[in-house]
């Protein structure tokens, strides 16, 4: 038995290396080429020469060199064409070269379709075919001999005909045919849901066109009727009676959007009640009446009409903007699985020789392989503790020869211990097969982020309204901008420009300049200011401080409006519950995206965080969320205030677990592999993912197809705002100026260092204080203005011109 073993094993290895000959593949990749258009060829003058190729039997065709078949490939091809077209599959036959001819291809490294997948929904379409053929061409079985369908088709749809009917058979042929059709196409599912939805509202607008022509033949049916009843004392009373109010319609379904009817939509009901002769013995109560009843009508009209009218749509003003096609962006999915059956085997069984080394027992080992890692779950035998596996983590990485171990004991909610190998062939992970999972199509999320996929291959979706805020850290050319361009696109992807504004900020200037051809559509800036996309430091501060002012602003709409949060809010103006007259809007939501965040906070220090912090504790319920990204996760750049401030943060690879801890409080992002590799904390859970690429042409032609489209006047405008430090030293009175001014003053002469802090110093005094001090420095032009985190620079050089100036002050 043994012997047997060896022989079959060294017979497999034998055909493996065979095959592993370039000379054997390429020369029988060749011939099967060969057959597949040698069958094709048969098929084809099949459909010509069936009648002949089937009136001679067979068994005597290849010993009767006399018989000639009319087959364009010979007595071969005819008896192939006849097996196939006429026995089996009928015309779906034309599939079996197809197949054939894949797998030539892939013998020569032609990797032009994914083999399995291929054979496998090849043979299924054929077989579905044949049945619908055989189905629909039943009658005309003659030709081909058995039909289009072959006797496999015609019998098994003869068959379902007696068993359920013609009827039933359709259905099911049409079931069968769509759900072959949703297997093997993501987008069909995509083209038939919008197809559906289109029907949907192409019914709803006609509904609501041909409800529309009825009111106004009402409408003019009643201004058209004479009015021969009897006058009662009050006209404005009879007026309101006359009125056609049906049952089932709504009294404000009288008034249409007709500016000539909605301008004066009682007056000319009451002029036409009046006699014919003038009522001059009338007192002026009438004219009062008349007037009261005019004034009452106008304010139910305006509530009535809201009950009428459809809901208000914001996507009105670009009803014609087209969402991102899914063709613009490209599939860079690896045709071949990432790990080999063959590398699980190794894997699992060096980590197995590793724990046994150790006399660690495992009980069961699973293994679910991701784009990039592949997790392997351990159960450990009873007795072993988790604390001697974790220890292990070196030896298992070198073991298993590879970068960037990490094990997780235990994984929550699992009881397992798992442990994360990068796969030798890491798959790229398109934006494309991102974006046209069912998981995205089908969220209801406010605002939707597609990051990329988990371990498991799932695809990661989550909703920035409940994050809210979003901090992105991790070292240099690991994926951030990458991450940055992913959050992007696939908002670009779900909003429409009435529903979104973006704020970037790029202190780099070359990593969100692609978006500079959306300014119009989605894009939020500060009044005349040219560049939607802010790279100055000044302006940075501006813009965080005017977004301040407008959630103030929000906030006092929400106030107004009795809600908690914007989409309270913006539901009540879509249903039209809210009075544009009084200053209510519909709001968008704006995501501030912020790059090197560190660089922003190393030239301007707390006028950058001190925005930031109040944005984010307040920010979110007004629809405004902070997207920070830096490269720098050090504790002075991400402090305490903005840790607290944003639970939801995603880590790149960094360098040591210092900065792994920074970020996400815990280790493990130092271990990762890097080109898009992170993890992702939403304060509970830690969840390993690969981020989904899109490059830089992807993004091209996405802003292109947007840009080109028809946009708003001009970028959504933010408040206004102007900076105080000029107000304030302008404010400052120097006739009050601090006892220990002219002392402050000769120490930052004589040390010349202009700075808050140094006075604090060295006079011994409070913080608050000496900011009063230097601001009246500045006032008397010895120091000047505020340079952020930086020292100011000191105006007068020596003591001389300092008491010149000192002297100026006192007269």
């Amino acid at each position: 038995m043994r012997g047997n073993k060896k022989t079959q094993v060294k017979g497999d290895k034998g055909k493996k290396r065979m095959l592993q000959d370039e000379r054997v593949r390429f020369t029988l990749g060749f011939f099967v080429l060969l057959f597949a258009l040698y069958l094709t060829l048969a098929f084809v003058s099949f459909l010509f020469s069936w009648k002949v190729d089937q009136s001679f039997e067979w068994q005597s065709v290849f010993s009767n060199a006399t018989i000639r078949a009319d087959n364009w490939a010979g007595k071969v091809g005819a008896t192939f064409a006849s097996q196939f077209m006429n026995r089996w599959f009928g015309v779906a036959s034309f599939i079996v070269p197809f197949l054939i001819g894949i797998g030539g291809l892939r013998l020569l490294k032609l990797r032009v379709l994914p083999l399995r997948k291929t054979i496998l929904r090849g043979l299924v379409g054929m077989l579905i075919l044949s049945l619908i053929l055989g189905y629909l061409f039943d009658e005309t079985g003659g030709y081909l001999g058995s039909g289009l369908g072959g006797q496999h088709g015609l019998f098994i749809s003869r068959w379902l005909n007696a068993f359920i009917g013609k009827t039933g058979t359709a259905f099911l042929l049409i079931i069968l045919s769509f759900s072959y059709l949703f297997f093997i196409s993501d987008k069909f599912v995509v083209k038939v849901k919008s197809l559906v939805r289109g029907v949907i509202e192409s019914v709803k607008r006609s509904r609501t066109l041909h409800h529309s022509k009825d009111t106004e033949r009402v409408v003019s049916a009643e201004e058209k009727e004479p009015q021969t009843e009897p006058m009662d004392d009050s006209p404005g009373q009879v007026v309101l009676n006359e009125l056609p109010i049906e049952a089932d319609t709504p009294m404000a379904s009288v008034f249409q959007e007709d500016e000539k009817i909605e301008s004066t939509p009682f007056d000319t009901s009451i002029t036409e009640s009046k006699p014919a002769a003038t009522e001059k013995n009338k007192p002026a109560e009438d004219d009062e009446v008349e007037i009261e009843v005019q004034r009452i009508t106008e304010e139910t009209a305006a509530e009535q009409k809201q009950d009428e009218t459809d809901f208000y749509d914001p996507t009105l003003d670009l009803s014609s903007y087209q969402r991102p096609l899914l063709e613009l962006l490209e599939e860079h999915t690896n045709k071949e699985a990432p790990v080999s059956d063959e590398e699980l085997l190794e894997n699992k069984n060096k980590i197995v020789e590793t724990l046994g080394n150790y006399n660690i027992k495992i009980a069961r080992i699973l293994a679910t392989v991701g784009p990039t890692v592949t997790l392997y779950e351990i159960v450990p035998a009873p007795g072993v503790r988790i604390s001697k596996i974790k220890n292990l983590e070196d030896d298992i990485a070198l073991s298993l020869a590879a970068l960037g171990i990490r094990i997780i004991a235990p994984i929550p909610g699992r009881g397992t211990i798992g442990i994360e190998v990068p796969n030798q062939r890491p798959e790229v992970v398109s934006m494309y097969s991102i974006l046209r999972s069912t998981k995205f199509q089908d969220s209801k999320f406010d605002l939707p982020v597609a990051l990329g996929k988990t371990i498991s291959n799932e695809t990661f979706v989550f909703d920035l309204t409940r994050m809210p805020h979003l901090l992105i850290a991790g070292a240099t050319g690991q994926g951030k901008s990458v991450g940055l361009n992913a959050i992007i696109t696939s908002l670009l992807y779900k909003k429409h420009p009435a529903q979104l504004k973006f704020v970037l900020v790029d202190p780099k200037k070359v990593e969100l300049t692609l978006y500079n051809k959306i300014e119009r559509h989605f894009l939020a800036k500060l009044p005349d200011t040219e560049e939607p996309i802010i790279t100055d430091t000044q302006k940075v501060i501006n813009t965080l401080n005017s977004l301040c002012i407008e959630m103030d602003a929000r906030y006092d709409l929400l106030k107004a409006a009795h809600v908690r949060n914007i989409k309270e809010y913006n539901e009540k103006f879509v249903a039209r519950r809210l009075n544009p007259n009084k200053g209510h809007k519909f709001l968008p939501y704006i995501v501030v995206i912020v790059d090197e965040f560190a660089d922003l906070i190393m030239t301007a220090g707390r006028e950058i965080e001190n925005p930031i912090q109040r944005l984010a504790q307040l920010a979110r319920a007004v629809g405004i969320h902070l997207i920070i990204a830096t490269q720098r996760p050090t504790t002075n750049i991400i402090t305490g205030v903005i840790k607290a401030n944003f639970p939801a943060r995603i880590a790149f690879r960094v360098t040591s677990m210092i900065d792994s801890r920074t970020i996400l409080d815990s280790p493990g992002a130092n271990q990762l592999i890097g080109k898009g590799d992170m993890l992702i904390s939403t304060g509970n859970d830690m969840v390993r993912l690969q981020c989904a690429f899109v490059d830089t042409p992807e993004v091209e032609r996405i802003t292109d197809f947007i840009g080109n489209q028809k946009g708003y006047p001009s970028a959504f405008n933010l408040p206004e705002y102007v900076g105080d430090t000029a107000e304030d030293s302008s404010e400052v009175d120097l006739k009050k100026r601090d006892e220990l001014f002219e002392e402050a003053a000769s120490l930052i002469v004589s040390t010349q260092q202009g700075s808050t802090s140094h006075i604090q110093r060295k006079l011994s005094i409070g913080y608050n204080r000496a900011g009063r001090i230097i601001d009246q420095l500045e006032a008397a032009g010895i120091v000047g203005p505020f340079e952020g985190s930086k020292a100011r620079q000191v105006l007068i050089q020596d003591e001389l011109s300092l008491e010149h100036i000192l002297k100026g002050l006192d007269s």
